[in-house]
């Protein structure tokens, strides 16, 4: 069940709702990080599987606008990322344990889009919110480039306002279980995935 923080109201709010107010914290004891591969579904799901993941939130980043939803940032009207809120426990994993992670689920070789998906709004990308985990995910982008001997087009961002999607995209992978899996497999994800990264 998520968490019911005062920023994260947005769930009792109908399906067209506006996120007006930026998410900035999760339970707590926890610590957040901000990440975009695509479709956020997808994403969601990816990161609830891993140990030391207490909560995930799709949602949208990196639009100058104060409010996003999905109807404008899926058709390209804003500069807003699809992307997830993952709030982690800091004694169980690290936001550089997340970051190692987060690569082999992502096509990190294609720049503004992911697999099906296309355009600047379903760019991968990953955030930061000081000089350490910068330092941190250009080291790991360098590594990723000697590794395939090619460019790594996702992106290296300062962390801006996150906002939380609309109730019926939260942990969507459950709640539409069949839908999610059409969806995933039509779109190639896991195919390109193992193109990329092997088994």
């Amino acid at each position: 069940m998520k968490y019911a923080a005062p920023a994260l109201v947005l769930f009792a709010l109908s399906p067209l709702a506006v996120a007006s107010e930026p998410v900035t914290q999760g339970p707590p004891g926890t610590e957040m990080a901000v990440f975009s591969g695509g479709c956020f579904w997808c994403t969601e799901s990816d990161f609830d599987k891993l140990p030391g993941v207490v909560e995930t939130l799709s949602g949208y980043t990196g639009g100058e606008a104060e409010t996003a939803d999905y109807q404008q940032v899926s058709a390209g009207g804003t500069d807003h990322i699809e992307s997830v809120a993952v709030f982690f426990d800091p004694t169980k994993t690290s936001y550089a344990e997340l970051v190692e992670a987060f690569w082999p689920t992502i096509d990190p070789l294609t720049a503004n889009a992911q697999f099906c998906d296309h355009g600047y709004q379903y760019s991968s990308a990953v955030y930061y919110v000081n000089d350490e985990q910068k330092a941190l995910l250009e080291s790991s982008r360098d590594a990723l480039e000697a590794r395939f001997d090619e460019p790594i087009h996702t992106l290296i961002l300062p962390r801006q306002p996150f906002y939380a999607a609309e109730d019926y995209h939260q942990d969507y992978y459950e709640k539409n279980p069949l839908r999610y899996t059409f969806y995933r497999t039509t779109c190639g994800r896991d195919a390109r995935l193992e193109e990329i990264w092997g088994d």
